[in-house]
C-alpha cells in the first residue's frame, strides 16, 4: 500500500518588541504574512507580544494591560488575520477573567475560528521574571486542538522545563508541539547564560515523544523601572524548529528578526512513533511517583 502524505509546514516568529501594543501587532501581522508567503499553515508568535516583558517588576499597574478573553482586540484581529490566510495561528495574551489574570493562548483555525483557550500552567518566580505577582496557575490543563492541518499542544515558557506537560500533550494525540516564550538573559547573574540549555531540554521533548516541536522567543533588551531601580533583559532568541528525533531543522540567531519554517509528513512521522514503541512500552502503573511533590507523599 502506498503511503500518504498529510504534509504540514510549521513557522516560528522572532522580533524585538517596544512598548506599543499597535506596532508590536503590525509586527506579528506582518511576519504572519511573510511565513505564509513561505508555505506556513501553522505560525506561532512569541509569548505575551503585545509589548515588553512586563515581571522584572512587581507594578499595580501592569495590571491595566490586562484584557478578558472574549472580544480581545489582538485575538478577534489575529481572527480575521488567520480566515484571510487560511493559517493556524496560536496567540499568546495576558488574560483578565474577572478578579483572576493568566497567561493564556488562544488557538486560532484556519477559518478564524477560536479553538480554545489554554493558560500557562507552571507558573516562574525568580529575579527578572516575577510572574507569580501576575498570573494565576492555569486552570484548563494541558490540551489538544483539531486544527485544520494538525492536532497541536500549546504550552507557554516556563512549561517547557517540564516532560510531563510535553508528555501530556502527546498522550493526548498532539501531533506537533508549540512553545511561545520570552526568555533571556538573568538580571541577578551576568554569567548565568540558559540559552543552549533551554534549547536541548525542549529538542528532548520533542525526541522523547517523537514529534516535531516549534519555539518561537524574543530579541532586543528591555528595561524596566522596579521598585529597586531599573531592570535589564537581553532576549536571547535563538528561535527554532525540531523534528522528531529532536534534531535541529530550523534555527535563528540571538539579534535578528526571523521567520522559520519547516515542513513534516505526519502520516510518516505517526508511522516512525508508533514503530519506536515509547508509548507502546510506557508502564504508567509504575509513575505513581510523579503525582507527589517529595517523591513519597502523595499531593492531596
Amino acid at each position: 500500500m502506498a503511503e500518504k502524505n498529510r504534509l504540514v509546514t510549521v513557522a516560528a516568529l522572532q522580533f524585538a518588541c517596544t512598548d506599543d501594543v499597535s506596532t508590536n501587532v503590525a509586527t506579528a501581522e506582518r511576519l504572519v504574512r511573510a511565513a505564509h508567503q513561505k508555505g506556513a499553515n501553522i505560525i506561532l508568535i512569541q509569548e505575551l507580544f503585545e509589548g515588553y516583558y512586563f515581571c522584572q517588576a512587581q507594578k499595580e499597574e501592569f495590571f491595566h494591560r490586562a484584557k478578558p478573553y472574549q472580544g480581545h482586540p489582538t485575538i478577534v484581529r489575529m481572527q480575521n488575520l488567520a480566515k484571510e490566510l487560511g493559517v493556524v495561528i496560536p496567540v499568546s495574551f495576558f488574560e483578565e477573567a474577572n478578579n483572576a489574570h493568566y497567561n493564556s493562548v488562544a488557538i486560532i483555525d484556519a477559518d478564524g475560528t477560536d479553538l480554545g483557550l489554554y493558560r500557562k500552567s507552571h507558573i516562574p518566580d525568580g529575579p527578572g521574571y516575577q510572574e507569580k505577582f501576575y498570573f494565576n496557575p492555569g486552570d484548563t490543563g494541558f490540551k489538544v486542538f483539531q486544527t485544520k492541518y494538525a492536532k497541536i499542544g500549546v504550552a507557554i515558557c516556563w512549561d517547557q522545563w517540564f516532560p510531563e506537560a510535553a508528555r501530556a500533550m502527546a498522550l493526548q494525540g498532539a501531533e506537533v508541539l508549540f512553545y511561545p516564550t520570552a526568555i533571556g538573559s538573568e538580571p541577578q547573574d551576568d554569567g548565568l547564560d540558559s540559552r543552549d540549555h533551554w534549547r536541548r531540554v525542549m529538542q528532548g521533548h520533542a525526541g522523547a515523544n517523537v514529534v516535531p516541536l516549534v519555539a518561537s522567543n524574543r530579541i532586543g533588551k528591555e528595561i524596566i523601572e522596579t521598585e529597586h531601580g531599573n531592570s535589564e533583559i537581553t532576549f536571547y532568541g535563538y528561535s527554532f524548529i525540531a523534528g522528531p528525533t529532536g534534531e535541529l531543522v530550523a534555527a535563528a540567531g540571538d539579534k535578528e528578526e526571523a521567520v522559520l519554517v519547516a515542513q513534516f509528513d505526519l502520516d510518516k512521522i505517526k508511522s516512525k512513533r508508533h514503530g519506536w514503541g515509547v508509548y507502546r512500552d510506557r508502564r504508567p502503573d509504575l509513575y505513581k511517583v510523579l503525582l507527589t511533590l517529595d517523591g513519597s507523599n502523595p499531593v492531596k
